[in-house]
């Protein structure tokens, strides 16, 4: 068994380069001769025998089982934006799943003792993945079709100066979100400083050369960024109506933004996986209130 890392994160496959093309390996900054060695955290993972594949080195479509958070009722799907994150790509890559709003005590025993009972969790067959990015890049990866990722050699740089524009976005949003009371001086620097992080993404997406209404690079293309970023946008403008009392002017401030974010919401990925709606994001940011 082997392990690769690329775009910053770890996937584990019982023979690395069984499927992976030298071009591949060429993107992920690897040659075929490069020594890729597991470490004992990784070891423990695959020896937990949730990672032993049947079908053989490369994955397959179906068995997949997504454990996500409930809303209030403990049945119905909740408004954490990493789950929807990863149901957009799954919805993306047209693959199927099932979906299962887990509450605290219904967590299998299996991800409670050997994940932390951290969700989004996504169980295929008997490999399991925990943590949103990690899953989606997972995905893109073994189901490339279609691929949401940017090649490199056509846009170089597209992809980092697009997640340097969303750095600190979703941290000072949170800050915000949950200060209460409203309008107090601290709610005041906290709006400030959210309000710097989104005319970031408004600068970014005022950038020449684009041509399309996505994030990175000219714009054509939507990627991971788009399915992560489109959830936490939702959210924000749910929260900025519902609980925040509309301090900020996104239609008149912030144009590109409030396009980008109307883009992101119309697409099919994001309107079949907000069946949650704005009802479940304000039950679940608003008890911070």
């Amino acid at each position: 068994s082997r392990v690769i890392t690329f775009l910053g994160f770890t996937l584990r496959t019982q023979c690395a380069q069984s499927f992976i093309s030298p071009s591949a390996l060429n993107f992920i900054g690897l040659s075929k001769s490069t020594t890729m060695e597991s470490s004992p955290a990784l070891d423990m993972v695959r020896n937990r025998g949730l990672e032993k594949r049947e079908e053989g080195a490369t994955p397959l479509p179906g068995g997949m089982t997504l454990y996500v958070k409930p809303a209030a009722d403990g049945k119905s799907v909740g408004d954490c934006p990493f789950a929807h994150f990863v149901r957009m790509v799954l919805h993306e890559k047209n693959l199927e799943y099932e979906l299962k709003p887990t509450t605290p005590e219904k967590k299998p025993q299996w991800l409670l003792d050997d994940y932390g009972g951290k969700m989004p969790a996504l169980r295929h067959r008997k490999e399991c993945y925990v943590d949103s990015e990690v899953i989606a890049q997972y995905l893109d990866f073994f189901f490339q079709n279609p691929s949401l990722s940017v090649e490199e050699k056509e846009q170089k740089g597209a992809t980092e100066a697009a997640a340097a524009a969303l750095n600190g976005f979703f941290p000072a949003m949170a800050k915000f979100i949950k200060h209460s009371p409203n309008g107090d001086e601290e709610d005041v620097e906290l709006r400030t400083a959210l309000e710097g992080k989104l005319q970031t993404l408004e600068d970014h997406l005022s950038g020449d050369g684009r041509s399309g209404p996505y994030l990175v690079g000219n714009g054509e293309l939507f990627t991971l960024l788009d399915c992560s970023l489109a959830p936490k946008l939702y959210a924000l403008d749910v929260c900025l109506e519902k609980i925040k009392e509309n301090p900020i002017d996104l239609k008149g401030k912030l144009p590109l933004l409030r396009k980008y974010m109307d883009d992101l919401f119309a697409r099919p990925s994001f309107q079949s996986t907000v069946e949650y709606g704005p009802e479940t994001v304000v039950w679940g940011w608003g008890s911070y209130h």
